[in-house]
C-alpha cells in the first residue's frame, strides 16, 4: 500500500518515462516542477509559451530545461490548444496548465477538433498525504462538477477508483460523505450515498468499495465509528472521499492543504490523457506530485 508522496516517486521511476506539454508555460514554480520531474527521471517536457521569459526564468533560477523542446507562443489561448493537441496527435501524453486562467486552458481541452474529449464526465482528483492520519487520502471533487447528480457521482468515482489503482491502492475504499451517516430522505447526498452503495454490491461500480453514506469523521476515524457503533467495511478507513458538491469539496481541499500541512498532487481524470489542473498558487512541488500522478495514470492507460 503506498504510504506517502515519497513512495508514490519511486514508484512512478519504474515506469515509462513519459512526456508533458504544458500550456504557458513561463511561469517559475511550473518550469522548476518540469525541471524536478526531468531531473527524477518521471517526465520530460514541452514548454508551449512566451520563449524568452521561459529562458529568463530558467536562467535566472538555475534550472536545467536542456533538451526540453520550447514553442514559442505569446498568446494563453493559442498555448493552451497547441499543448492539447499535443496530446491528442500523441506527441506527448499529458497536458498541464501553467500560467493561463482555467477556464481558457478548459477550452483548448475541451476543443472539438483537437481536444481531448471521451464523452466520459472530467472530474477531479487530489491526492493528500495527511500528516495526522499518516496515509495518502484521495478526494473527489473539488474543482470541477458543482452539484453532481447520482450518475455523475458514480463517474466521479470511476475516475477516482482509476487514479487509486494507478498509485496502488488496489481496492480502495469508498466514502460518500454526508452530514449525518444515516439515510434521511430530505438530505438528497444520504439518498445518493445508499444508492452508490447498492450499485457497488450489484456490480454497477467496481474495483472498489463503497459505503456511505458516512459523516467525515466516521470516514477517518475507526474510534468515532465504533463510538457511534457504525459497522461498515468503510469506516475509519476510507481511501476516498466522495464529497457532495464543489463548496464542500473546496473547503476540505483548502482545510487540508492550510490548516492541517497536508502536502497534495491533483490531475483531472476522464479525458482521453491525463490533464494537470493546479491552482496559479500552488507550490512547484504540488506541481510534481501532479506530474508523478499523471505519468502513473497514463503508464496505466498504456
Amino acid at each position: 500500500m503506498i504510504k506517502d508522496f515519497d513512495e508514490i516517486l519511486e514508484k512512478v521511476k519504474n515506469g515509462k518515462r513519459k512526456k508533458l506539454a504544458i500550456a504557458a508555460a513561463h511561469d517559475l514554480p511550473v518550469l522548476q516542477a518540469a525541471a524536478d520531474a526531468k531531473r527524477l527521471g518521471i517526465a520530460d517536457s514541452i514548454l508551449v509559451g512566451k520563449k524568452d521569459e521561459i529562458l529568463k526564468i530558467a536562467e535566472e533560477n538555475h534550472l536545467d530545461i536542456r533538451g526540453f523542446e520550447i514553442i514559442d507562443e505569446s498568446d494563453s489561448a493559442n498555448a493552451s490548444l497547441k499543448a492539447v493537441e499535443l496530446v491528442s496527435s500523441h506527441e506527448a501524453d499529458m497536458v498541464m496548465k501553467g500560467i493561463v486562467d482555467t477556464a481558457t486552458f478548459l477550452r483548448a481541452v475541451l476543443n472539438k477538433d483537437k481536444g481531448l474529449r471521451t464523452g466520459k464526465l472530467l472530474s477531479h482528483v487530489t491526492v493528500f498525504y495527511v500528516p495526522a492520519l499518516d496515509k495518502i487520502l484521495l478526494l473527489t471533487d473539488a474543482a470541477m462538477n458543482i452539484a453532481p447528480d447520482l450518475m455523475a457521482k458514480k463517474q466521479i468515482i470511476e475516475n477516482a477508483v482509476h487514479t487509486a489503482h494507478a498509485i496502488g491502492i488496489e481496492v480502495p475504499k469508498v466514502a460518500p460523505v454526508c452530514a449525518v451517516e444515516v439515510v434521511n430522505a430530505d438530505m438528497q447526498p444520504t439518498l445518493d450515498a445508499a444508492a452508490l452503495s447498492m450499485m457497488n454490491k450489484r456490480g454497477q461500480i467496481r474495483g472498489c468499495i463503497v459505503d456511505g453514506p458516512l459523516a467525515i469523521d466516521n470516514a477517518v476515524s475507526k474510534e468515532a465509528a465504533a463510538h457511534k457503533g457504525i459497522k461498515s467495511p468503510v469506516a475509519g478507513e476510507a481511501d476516498i472521499i466522495l464529497v457532495p458538491n464543489i463548496e464542500t469539496g473546496n473547503a476540505m481541499y483548502k482545510t487540508l492543504t492550510y490548516m492541517a500541512g497536508a502536502k497534495n498532487g491533483g490531475i483531472i481524470e476522464g479525458a482521453a490523457a491525463p490533464i494537470i489542473l493546479t491552482s496559479r498558487a500552488d507550490s512547484h512541488e504540488s506541481k510534481l506530485f501532479s506530474i508523478a500522478l499523471s505519468s502513473l495514470s497514463a503508464n496505466r492507460e498504456g
